[in-house]
């Protein structure tokens, strides 16, 4: 249907709209509006981005006004068109030394369309949606390479600290420093001095009026009390010189070697794209805990974005762009809650440059260099050095670090990226497995990783252990490969059948279940004659993470604020999840699929109490597709009719008899039944609330429990601990005479087609019984044994 049609009035000849019937009318269009906290977060984060543009093209040796142009085309470009909303992007820190290298070997105006074909690069691997594949980069050489970038900017911007001007190489500005700290330029050090005092003194203001002032950000304080001070004084200090902008260089054709061009284009694209990515997940992060409607980034959508942005910067003469954390901080600190927020400081650096030249014509070169200095030395991070040192990766990211420093950005990724190969490789390699002999017991050890490289020493390890002997195998690590779990499963079963035994263990001594390779059911969807395998291995992590959980809080903690993670109950659950999809999913997804294709095909419904301590799938050892449960208080089979327009279970029974033709049907009772206790003891006068209407399909089990006429139900070998566990086996008994009322069932017996089973399970002893027939007809519940078989006591 067309979405409008043009029709005739009588008195008219103008087509009107008409909306077809199930079309919504169209929307009137939005005026676009600027929230107030994107306004104040822009001015915050313009505030920040204005000095630190400037002391980052000062940095480069790149004209000032490219620093400007760098961060009003980040905000605009890449705050329109990117994927993180709340990243702001510019001219970054971690591009400088890059930046800085290409200017020195080609001009500014080749570096320029360098940057422009960074940015087509960028924007083929956006569209190539291969921004995830950047994630893949261990953190360690992200970090080391920010490093050497830091301590590179660092030790040149301090040149200038103190008066002198810096080299091109590291190496050479560390050896000019003793000659540099003996000829000091007075007027440059108190500048720079009073500009880090001011950095680092203002975030640590104290009091409420410390706190007002700290709103003011504290690279704009700093540069603006140096600048003061300098002008008051009257000092004679190098000052920040831009030139019109009509005789602004913009980009150039590329001059230069070809290997050279394309070397330095994909520095820029590699750098860039893996900073402002990594950028875009750190925003996501920190964005979370204020926005959680926000969502996460697309990163496809921002390599897109950082790709136009380099583009357009390059084109006009702009220094190359990234995500910048420094200011997207700032951003989402400030209470951002749209890109509005980004794309308006750009539009703020815009009108600063236009028409506050004669104000920035005031900063000192030597405060611009103090900031940048400081920036530097805070891109050598030590929470990130313990972090890696943590993980045991500090030889990755101290190769990095250097490889930066002497070599370059490039040269010193590429040895990050083989150093962490070399070290990848070596934790996979190193397996060391022993083999000792205690009190009988042999005890083999394996701590690291399994894999195929490991096959030969673990297989003549375990060749050590006799035939026949008691054998417990400890595997400390997280990764076992196909060879490593075929060849243990082998020796296991070999060792089992000569007579062995085999525990396999956790470092801590907890048990392991092993999957077996042949536990799953054929995808062919055959049915096994036998009783069901166990197909998953859900008892382990059950065990481990539900039995052994840490003490919950106190009840003094007080209840959960609104919008705060989930509390204990919460994490367990999420926790639990995923170790089901790490653990369980793996081993029973086929099985699930075919389930979804063919429909569920249950031989058994298993009607039992809804109490959480049954776990039915673990008392009966039974998997997806085999059992259809039905779980109520005190395991009810109401009689038919007397359920006063409540028909769940005569429903199920109906569906699970008629329609999935159910072979048979088990009501399970089980000690300490809280519905029992609550049968023993109702008032008869009470309130009828839910639960003492619903308890009323209880009475004829109470009934017959006190008919003398009629023999108890008991346990094989024992009496009923007391009146309650009476009570449980009586209205087992007693639920499966209500099961044959209905029409159904009753049918299906008479054909022949359906079995009834009543069980009683004893969860303090996690011991089944089975109701069996007796001599005499009495109803008497007996012991199932370890392999399946009714055990009667001697």
């Amino acid at each position: 249907m067309p979405a409008c049609i043009p029709t005739r009035a009588a008195d008219s000849t103008r087509p009107k709209r008409v909306h077809p019937p199930h079309s919504p009318p169209t929307a009137p269009p939005r005026r676009f509006r600027v929230a107030g906290a994107d306004l104040s977060a822009s001015l915050a984060v313009f505030l920040i981005a204005l000095p630190l543009s400037l002391g980052i093209a000062l940095a480069t040796g790149a004209p000032l006004q490219a620093g400007l142009v760098a961060a009003a085309v980040g905000g605009i470009v890449a705050g329109r068109f990117g994927g993180c909303p709340l990243q702001v992007s510019g001219p970054a820190a971690g591009l400088t030394v890059v930046t800085a290298d290409l200017i020195h070997r080609y001009g500014w105006r080749t570096t320029c369309a360098i940057t422009v074909l960074a940015g087509l690069a960028q924007l083929g691997l956006g569209c190539l949606r291969v921004a995830r594949t950047a994630l893949a980069v261990s953190p360690a050489i992200v970090h080391g390479m920010l490093a050497g970038i830091g301590a590179t900017i660092a030790v040149a911007q301090l040149h200038i600290v103190l008066g002198g001007t810096p080299q091109s190489a590291v190496l050479d500005n560390l050896r000019a420093l003793p000659a540099q700290l003996a000829h000091l330029h007075p007027a440059a050090v108190s500048v720079s001095v009073l500009t880090l005092t001011l950095l680092l003194a203002w975030p640590r203001l104290p009091g409420r009026t410390g706190h007002l002032l700290r709103r003011v950000p504290a690279p704009l304080v700093s540069v603006a009390g140096a600048t003061a001070t300098a002008s008051l004084v009257g000092l004679t200090l190098p000052r920040v010189d831009l030139p019109s902008w009509s005789s602004h260089a913009l980009a150039g054709l590329p001059e230069g070697p070809a290997l050279g061009i394309a070397a330095a284009v994909l520095t820029i694209t590699l750098v860039c794209s893996v900073q402002s990515l990594l950028g875009a997940v750190a925003v996501d992060k920190l964005a979370a805990r204020r926005h959680p409607h926000l969502g996460r980034s697309d990163l496809d959508r921002e390599l897109l974005g950082q790709g136009a942005a380099n583009i357009v910067s390059g084109a006009l003469g702009g220094l190359p762009i990234a995500g910048v954390a420094v200011r997207s901080t700032a951003n989402v600190n400030s209470g951002a809650v749209s890109r509005n927020s980004t794309m308006l400081h750009g539009v703020w650096v815009v009108v600063a440059a236009l028409l506050m030249v004669p104000v920035l014509e005031l900063i000192p070169l030597a405060s611009l260099a103090a900031l940048v200095m400081a920036v530097g030395i805070q891109m050598v991070s030590l929470h990130h050095i313990r972090t890696v040192t943590r993980h045991r990766e500090v030889l990755v990211y101290a190769v990095t670090t250097l490889g930066v420093v002497l070599l370059g950005v490039l040269q010193g990724v590429a040895l990050g990226v083989a150093a962490a190969v070399a070290v990848a490789l070596h934790r996979l390699t190193r397996t060391r497995i022993t083999h000792e002999q205690r009190k009988g017991v042999h005890h083999v050890r394996v701590r690291g990783q399994l894999t195929f490289l490991a096959v030969p020493r673990l297989s003549r390890t375990l060749h050590l252990v006799p035939a026949g002997a008691e054998a417990v195998v400890e595997l400390d690590g997280s990764f076992m490969d196909h060879a490593a779990h075929e060849s243990l499963q082998d020796w296991q079963r070999t060792h089992r059948a000569r007579g062995g035994t085999v525990a396999l263990t956790g470092r801590d001594g907890s048990p392991i279940a092993m999957p077996s390779l042949s536990s799953a059911r054929a995808d062919s969807g055959a049915e096994s004659a036998g009783p069901p395998a166990c197909r998953c291995r859900p008892w382990t992590p059950w065990r481990n993470h539900q039995c052994e959980r840490p003490p919950t809080a106190s009840a003094g903690d007080g209840p959960e604020a609104p919008g705060e993670a989930p509390g204990p109950s919460g994490r367990q659950l999420a926790h639990g999840i995923g170790a089901f999809q790490q653990n369980t999913a793996p081993l029973v997804r086929g099985e699930l699929a075919r389930l979804a294709r063919e429909g569920q095909r249950p031989s058994h419904l298993f009607l039992t109490c809804a109490d959480s301590r049954l776990v039915t799938s673990m008392i009966t050892s039974s998997g997806p597709g085999d059992l259809f449960v039905v779980r109520n208080v005190g395991n009810l089979v109401p009689l038919p009719g007397a359920e006063s327009g409540d028909d769940s279970v005569a429903a199920a029974i109906e569906y699970a008899v008629d329609v999935l033709k159910v072979r048979s049907i088990t009501v399970c009772g089980h000690s300490g039944c809280g519905a029992m206790q609550a049968l023993l003891t109702s008032d008869a006068d009470g309130a009828q609330t839910p639960l003492r209407r619903w308890l009323r399909h209880g009475l004829p089990s109470l009934e017959r429990m006190a008919d003398d006429e009629r023999p108890w139900a008991r346990m094989a070998g024992r009496e009923p601990a007391d009146t309650v566990e009476q009570l449980c086996l009586t209205n087992v008994v007693q639920q499966l005479e209500h099961l044959r009322a209905h029409e159904s069932v009753a049918r299906a017996l008479g054909e022949g087609t359906l079995e009834l089973h009543g069980m009683y399970f004893h969860v303090g002893e996690a011991q089944a019984y089975l109701l069996a027939p007796s001599e005499g007809g009495d109803d008497v519940f007996t012991r199932v044994g370890a392999a399946g078989d009714l055990r009667h006591p001697a």
